[in-house]
């Protein structure tokens, strides 16, 4: 008989051993013979010995007639007895099995290497004999939940990590919930993540090519922030002339297309929306903010011309001015004290694949009547950025016509660059009781809003009013940005009226 190392196989096959002992043989009949064949065996022998004898007659034994054989037992006696010994080995097997049951994992019960048992044990098995139970044999192992269904994972396949088990279906991403089969994995706290999917979370992507922002020498992954909209990109968008809208600063995505000015600027689809391209579509603005300015009891006596150019114009008149400090690189406004003749916008360009295309352009000879001779913005920005603007050239038209005379760049750009910062409160602000409260600005408001094309400031109009005003404060030029904090801090602590008439005198910020 096979062994097996599990001792389940042979326990189906063991039988009622024979019992060993005197009475060996299962059939007195058997007994009976044999001490008959014996007794011949003897007369037989006696025979031969005496050599005279010349009798035919079968040998006999002397005794054979008186001799007493012990009768066999009664068959009902021997059942008895061997239904007992059965029993009892029945009995022998089953605690024997039932000790193999407790055995460690991977020992058995075989009866060919068990040497507790006597060989002729094994000789006298009965194949066919069944015993009265079939014991249960359950390999012992520790308990294996998982930790994705919080299930039994039973004797399937599993995967072992981070402290616990899972079944393979229910080890997955913590972002696109498919099972993780890859055998690198990326983990975030206790939660895991395919590689690439973990890259997607956390692994900054550049908001102009949509690609992932590449590493640096050192290995390190660099890139650009816009301070106010926190645009990340690659620093290699700064040089491949990559667009880049002159009014809010953002780079062009490559799936959005900017507009492209006549003088070669470039405008996002948001700056465009309220931009400002002739001078005539800039007048009602210009009013309202004469107006926010006689509002604050700074009225302007003189009607001072204003005038919308391109920016090849507007340097040329720079060249000419004698007078004023001038924001470089770009100058967005100027206030003109000089005769000069300017080319201004005429009419208004149309819109043509992303092109504004078929302006209208005409000269335009100023004289000079007063100290200012006009007021020149820069055309095609949003409708806030014009108004900023204008609102600063307007400062310094009223400085001149008040007699503030040779001003140092840092008080008169500083001062302007207030009331730019805040004509452009009073506007985004949509509570007018909510804006600054000064002593000589407390009555003023702006009716300007009624030159907005919709009726009212959207949100993306008023995000644009706050990156302008994001820009006036945190402008890193001497004159205009720190000029302006200095003059704004005068303001906000002596108010605007006291400020002026200190400048009046001093031509210097009241501390």
């Amino acid at each position: 008989m096979d062994s097996s190392s599990y001792g389940v196989s042979h326990v189906s096959h063991i039988s009622n051993p024979c019992i060993f002992g005197a009475g060996s043989s299962s059939s007195p009949e058997k007994k009976w013979n044999l001490m008959k064949w014996v007794s011949k065996l003897f007369k037989s022998g006696s025979n031969g010995g005496g050599g005279a004898r010349t009798n035919h007659h079968p040998p006999q034994f002397q005794e054979d007639e008186n001799m007493v054989f012990p009768l066999p037992p009664s068959s009902s006696n021997d059942r008895s007895r061997a239904a007992r010994d059965k029993e009892e080995l029945d009995r022998a097997l089953s605690v024997s099995l039932a000790d193999d049951t407790n055995r460690p994992y991977g020992y058995g019960w075989s009866m060919d290497n068990n040497s507790d048992f006597p060989r002729p044990f094994h000789s006298g098995l009965n194949p066919s004999f069944i015993p009265p139970y079939e014991p249960s044999y359950q390999v012992r192992r520790p308990q294996r939940i998982c930790g994705g269904c919080n299930s039994d994972i039973g004797l399937g396949n599993y995967l072992g990590c981070m402290g616990t088990f899972f079944h393979p279906d229910c080890f997955c991403c913590d972002s696109c919930h498919y099972p993780i089969t890859e055998h690198e994995f990326s983990l975030s706290g206790t939660k895991p993540y395919h590689k690439i999917c973990f890259k997607e979370l956390t692994h900054p992507k550049c908001e102009v090519c949509h690609h992932f922002i590449p590493t640096n020498e050192a290995g390190l992954i660099e890139y650009r922030c816009h301070p106010f909209w926190n645009q990340k990109y690659c620093p290699s968008h700064e040089y491949d002339r990559t667009a880049r809208c002159c009014s809010c600063e953002r780079l062009e995505s490559r799936d959005v297309r900017y507009y492209t000015l006549e003088d070669g600027r470039n405008l996002c689809l948001e700056c465009m929306e309220t931009a400002i391209t002739d001078t005539g579509d800039c007048q009602p603005l210009y009013h309202a903010i004469r107006d926010y300015y006689e509002g604050m009891y700074m009225k302007l006596e003189q009607q001072i011309p204003m005038l919308l150019v391109q920016r090849e114009a507007l340097n040329d008149a720079i060249v000419g001015e004698k007078n004023g400090y001038h924001h470089m690189p770009e100058t967005r406004g100027l206030c003109l004290s000089e005769e000069q003749t300017v080319t201004s916008v005429l009419k208004r360009p149309r819109l043509g694949a992303h092109r504004l295309v078929g302006m209208r352009t005409q000269p335009q000879k100023l004289t000079r009547k007063c100290e200012v001779t006009a007021i020149l913005v820069l055309y095609g920005l949003p409708r806030l950025l014009t108004g900023a603007i204008l609102a600063h050239e307007l400062m310094h038209g009223w400085l001149r016509l008040q007699g503030y005379r040779n001003l140092n760049p840092e008080v008169e750009e500083g001062i302007c660059q207030v009331l730019s910062y805040m004509w452009l409160e009073s506007e985004v602000l949509s509570d007018p009781s909510s804006s600054r409260n000064m002593p000589s600005t407390s009555t003023a408001t702006s009716s300007s809003s009624s030159s907005n094309k919709k009726g009212g400031k959207s949100n993306v109009e008023k995000k644009l009013g706050e990156f302008f005003k994001h820009q006036i404060a945190h402008d890193a030029s001497p004159a205009y940005g720190g000029g302006f904090r200095a003059a704004n801090a005068a303001v906000c602590k002596y108010g605007l009226r006291r400020t002026l008439d200190h400048i009046r005198f001093t031509g210097t910020f009241p501390l």
